[in-house]
């Protein structure tokens, strides 16, 4: 059966990893990071039920490769669009299409890729304004519980990553 959903973009700080665990440098380069719990997991569950990952986040290059290379994540990515490569942070569409153009999706199809992440204003925004599937991860406290606009209202809301493996499921059809 043909997958609906295209690709599972998902941000990583209080997304995939807990920020408060952060060890940074003085140029707020993270060297060191717990993973949420559930994490490591959601994302390996993604991968083997076949969807292509794009990590869609904000920083500089070497956090991401830092914090999820010594759990074996970093590699697990088929595209990544990072806001010091591609040179512009979220909500900007072109954090988006930088990972969706690796990933030869279509803009006819933008509404079969989910993305999730922790921040209203840039990653449900930045997606919504996109056309993807925005989900957010209500997880941390650090950041704004309530939508400032139509723009910051997820489509669906979860609050551990686990459940992203069966909303994808339920995306899908594959559940009841």
């Amino acid at each position: 059966m043909a997958k609906r959903i295209r690709a599972v973009f998902l941000d990583c700080g209080d997304t995939l990893i807990d920020e408060a665990t952060e060890v940074k440098t003085a140029g707020d380069v993270s060297l060191a990071a717990e993973l949420i719990p559930g994490a490591a997991e959601m994302v390996r569950a993604l991968k083997a039920l076949g969807y292509p990952l794009a990590l869609v986040a904000d920083g500089p290059a070497a956090t991401f490769t830092n914090n999820l290379g010594p759990y074996g994540l970093y590699d697990v990515f088929d595209a990544y669009a990072i806001s010091e490569t591609v040179g512009v942070e979220k909500p900007h569409p072109r954090m988006f299409t930088h990972a969706l153009d690796q990933l030869g999706i279509d803009p006819k199809n933008y509404a079969r890729v989910v993305m999730v992440g922790n921040n209203l204003p840039r990653d449900i925004a930045g997606a919504n304004r996109l056309g993807l599937i925005s989900v957010w991860l209500d997880w941390s406290p650090r950041r704004s519980k309530v939508p400032a606009d139509v723009w910051e209202q997820p489509d669906y809301t979860i609050h551990t990553p686990w459940e992203l493996v069966a909303l994808v499921e339920e995306l899908e059809g594959m559940k009841g």
